[in-house]
């Protein structure tokens, strides 16, 4: 493994230095080491260890051309890739490949990353040889990963050092159950190499900027499969239509609200499951599977990306499932001034019901 790491850190060194002429770019090799949080008392059994791996980016940085990289304090892009030994032969070890955006704060010495990616597991769960590892359902994960360091490039010539935090998710989205997830926080100590001796420069004017007075209407349809609670169990399509309303507010945000209709064909089979499972617990085989729900919003632009997130609450819920209140975050991309695509993660509190990927317009 240490030898297949120092084969991808060249590789990705090369890379830089291929891109070199063409813009100021860096890469950055992590050494990391933490813990599981206990988010859920069933994944006692999983955490053993501490936690430890490496994190391997390739960043871009941008020049201020474009109004965005100005607003947000010129940040970079890249791609990174982490390798992670969960300490516990039953978890396996996990290898994520992101996307990621780099954010700079105090004059360019804190660095805050956020990425989003899949994630693979080398053991998930299987009723046979692995019915312990009830975190990981399936092979494929959703990853997101959030890092925050201190950050000194050019220390001694292009080598540069920084340190922090890191934040790392896993779950398929019940996807395919079990899915109870894994959280690692950790420490970590990196090296930078910049690949450009070029001076960039920080402070070119930002231009006037006229925030749309109207509101927009927007509708989105979601759909995915998932499963219900009983393992084994076949998956099922979901259906989700979104109408609502936003209003922006400056460059960066809006503020939404609107409704939501829900039609589960795995919900319609869960509550058919539990009449038969659970007789000692009285369950109409007939309720409603279908839901209405209405929320508020926000969204966070970058560039043709957004980032949002809704809480909402079933305002027709004719049938008790994981409670009342259920939240989305997600990501947007905008393929024009209309039409966007859209992944999210909706659930209630930390337990997640589907993974949803929609197509929307706006008016």
């Amino acid at each position: 493994m240490i030898r297949f790491l120092s084969c991808l850190f060249c590789l990705v060194f090369w890379f830089g230095l291929s891109q070199e002429k063409q813009s100021s770019g860096f890469t950055d090799i992590n050494y990391f080491q933490g813990y599981i949080p206990l988010h859920n008392p069933d994944i006692l059994h999983l955490i053993k260890g501490r936690p430890e791996g490496t994190l391997i980016a390739w960043n871009r940085r941008t020049n201020g051309e474009k109004q965005w990289q100005r607003r947000y304090n010129y940040p970079d892009y890249g791609v990174s890739f982490m390798f992670q030994d969960l300490k516990n032969d039953v978890l396996g070890n996990t290898l994520g490949l992101y996307g990621h955006f780099n954010f700079y704060f105090f004059k360019r010495r804190m660095m805050l990353r956020v990425g989003q990616g899949v994630m693979l597991s080398t053991n998930p769960y299987d009723k046979n040889s692995n019915p312990k590892n009830i975190a990981f359902g399936s092979q494929l994960l959703v990853s997101p990963y959030i890092m925050l360091n201190y950050k000194k490039s050019n220390l001694i010539g292009p080598l540069g050092f920084q340190s922090g935090l890191i934040f790392f998710h896993a779950s398929n989205g019940n996807f395919k159950a079990p899915n109870t997830s894994i959280n690692t926080i950790s420490l970590n100590l990196g090296l930078n190499y910049d690949l450009d001796a070029k001076q960039m420069i920080y402070n070119k004017p930002l231009e006037e900027y006229e925030i749309p007075q109207n509101f927009k209407f927007n509708l989105v349809f979601r759909s995915g499969v998932n499963q219900i609670s009983a393992v084994g169990s076949p998956q099922y399509p979901f259906y989700t239509f979104s109408a609502y309303l936003h209003k922006q507010i400056n460059f960066f945000s809006a503020f939404q609200f609107g409704l939501d209709a829900f039609f589960s064909l795995a919900l319609k089979e869960e509550i058919y499951y539990r009449s038969v499972a659970f007789p000692e617990t009285p369950s109409d085989p007939n309720a409603d599977y279908r839901r209405v729900g209405t929320f508020l919003g926000y969204e966070l632009f970058i560039n043709k990306w957004s980032v949002f997130a809704q809480l909402g609450y079933y305002i027709y819920y004719p049938y008790d499932f994981e409670g009342r209140y259920y939240n989305r975050l997600g990501l947007k991309y905008y393929f024009s001034d209309r039409w966007f695509g859209a992944f999210s993660v909706k659930s209630h509190s930390a337990t997640a019901e589907s993974l949803e990927f929609g197509i929307g317009v706006r008016f």
